[in-house]
């Protein structure tokens, strides 16, 4: 796979560029020059036994959330002042600098390669706002919320956020953070939605405080508007404290709609999670949903809210709404991988 590590590098690049962070995209195309087997870190990363580009595997986010990491806890300062002002370094100087900091923190970053990264990007929370109004004006319920891959739960409070679209505001005033997307499309109704109860589950959820390292180094460095959101959603969730549970997501989905809540619009969603679940547990999801919605009653409705990639060469991805009784499915159109633009298609409620 040797040959394979450095062109994934610079694919990665080429993402992150487009995704607005340029300096992700320079520090990635520089790693691709730096790797060898000279170190255990090198041999590691040159002999990774998967895709590295894998979606599950991303091994070049994995290393740079690892630097990233060095920056933000002050132990590698040359490679924090290198992130604040990159234009001062050529690239032959900041090539040395990442080698350097390679071989000196060889160990904590190899630590780093053991996970994937655990990103909640809070500006998907955009279309759960709404969403969540759209629900509350056609069925005028209170919402039992079920997030898979829900990871720290920086997305499952998405109530505590407002959404600017358009001319219109949704969510609460105060709110602890404001997002204001590229919308295209219709304005969703002013439906201000009540969550009645909220769970999530994670094959490793992340405390977002003790783990708010983690949560923080897999941004990217010069993004710090996107930094800055973060940090105030991690000291929300952590505030709410609400509960993520360690477990495997189809068992832990069929003990959820085994128990419908009463009176109540129960709302599983994910937002870009089916991509790191094996294709048996993808079909198991859809059959406990399609059981559980066979069993759903105007006093017990049930919603499926999926924002996930799929195989069209549209940007960005699909959203998808089910609803039962009565398996109604709805098209809501399209958003930014990173919640930066939506593009809102859904009906009337």
């Amino acid at each position: 796979m040797t040959q394979d590590i450095p062109a994934s590098f610079n694919a990665q690049a080429e993402i992150c560029e487009a995704m607005g962070s340029p300096l992700t995209a320079r520090v990635l195309r520089l790693l691709s020059q730096s790797l060898n087997r000279q170190t255990p870190l090198g041999r590691r990363l040159l002999d990774w036994p998967n895709d590295p580009s894998g979606k599950g595997d991303a091994l070049g986010l994995r290393l740079t959330g690892g630097l990233h990491s060095l920056v933000l806890d002050g132990t590698a300062p040359a490679l924090a002042s290198a992130y604040s002002a990159p234009e001062r370094h050529s690239d032959p100087a900041f090539l040395d600098l990442l080698k350097g900091t390679l071989q000196q923190h060889q160990t904590r970053l190899d630590s780093w390669l053991d996970s994937p990264p655990q990103t909640n990007e809070v500006r998907r929370s955009a279309i759960l706002i709404a969403a969540g109004h759209w629900l509350t004006a056609r069925y005028g319920l209170p919402l039992t919320l079920s997030e898979l891959g829900a990871s720290a739960g920086l997305n499952l409070i998405w109530d505590r956020y407002a959404l600017e679209a358009g001319n219109r505001r949704l969510g609460p005033d105060p709110a602890v953070i404001t997002l204001r997307p590229d919308w295209r499309g219709a304005i969703p109704p002013q439906a201000m939605p009540v969550v009645a109860a909220r769970s999530g589950v994670d094959r490793n959820p992340l405390n977002p405080r003790s783990d708010q390292l983690r949560l923080m180094a897999y941004l990217w460095a010069d993004q710090t508007e996107r930094l800055h959101r973060t940090r105030l959603a991690c000291e929300e969730a952590a505030r709410l404290a609400s509960p993520i549970d360690r477990a495997d997501a189809v068992d832990w989905l069929a003990q959820r709609l085994a128990n419908p809540p009463a009176e109540s619009l129960h709302l599983v969603f994910h937002t870009v999670v089916l991509q790191y679940l094996p294709l048996p547990a993808q079909r198991q999801v859809a059959s406990l949903l399609e059981t559980a919605g066979a069993r759903a009653t105007p006093k017990t409705p049930l919603a499926h809210l999926s924002m996930e990639a799929d195989d069209t060469a549209e940007p960005g991805a699909a959203l998808h709404l089910r609803l039962w009784p009565g398996n109604v499915k709805i098209p809501l159109g399209r958003c930014d991988f990173h919640g930066r633009w939506v593009d809102w298609q859904a009906p009337p409620p």
